[in-house]
């Protein structure tokens, strides 16, 4: 009975995180340089899903997500597309971490690695130094802001990897977009961390008012909050 339970309960919680994360994407919030894609507020709540779930269910929230918007839009058929459902799995198993997991470390090296092996990335090499964030982050991880800039630089190593071999930008415009870049994941970091926020009162309050079921065993809490 507590196994159905429990099974219950988790398919609750990511249809709940699903139809959130849906209705976020829908609002844009910038153009992803290169292309014609859009980076939308489900960028600021996707890494969230892993702290509130967990990196399993949270990775199956956020690929619900990006589904539904492949059934409706078509928006997957594109290297660009295509690169922003994978950057978000590994945010959300980057900021899903609670515990000392040095596993996700291996992603923005591997990253570095990758795009360091391109001709254009050996010519502008220091790009990819922005992916040692993710790594020095780790060591302060119970910071909320931290963590958020950590996942937030995770998702974009591994988009930057995909970048430099697929769509070939040249060193120029590599250069002209640290500045952008640095922005860009600066105001992202806030805006995860906003999210988790929100949605962590949020769902006390939900659950305080009997809105939601009690018990569902979110597995976030306040403590990254005041860290």
């Amino acid at each position: 009975m507590k196994t159905k339970s429990n099974l219950t309960n988790k398919i609750y919680l990511v249809g709940l995180f699903s139809i959130a994360g849906f209705v976020l994407s829908q609002i844009a919030f910038t153009k992803l340089v290169g292309s014609t894609v859009s980076f939308t507020l489900f960028d600021f709540f996707a890494p969230t899903t892993g702290a509130f779930l967990g990196g399993g269910l949270g990775v199956i929230s956020v690929l619900t997500v990006n589904l539904v918007n492949f059934i409706i839009k078509g928006a997957l058929f594109s290297p660009a597309g295509l690169g922003r459902i994978i950057t978000n799995l590994f945010a959300v198993w980057y900021f899903s971490s609670k515990v000392k997991n040095k596993n996700v470390l291996a992603i923005p090296i591997l990253a570095m690695v990758l795009f360091w092996l391109n001709p254009v990335g050996r010519e502008v090499w220091y790009y990819a130094l922005f992916w040692t964030i993710p790594v020095i982050a780790y060591l302060k991880r119970d910071n909320l802001f931290l963590k958020s800039l950590g996942a937030t630089f995770t998702a974009h190593a591994v988009g930057g990897a995909i970048w430099i071999w697929t769509m070939g930008l040249p060193a120029t415009v590599w250069r002209a977009i640290i500045p952008l870049t640095a922005i860009e994941r600066i105001s992202f970091a806030f805006g995860i961390s906003a999210s988790y926020v929100i949605m962590t009162y949020a769902l006390k309050y939900l659950e305080a008012k009997n809105i939601i079921p009690a018990g569902l065993k979110i597995k976030a809490s306040t403590k990254h909050i005041y860290s």
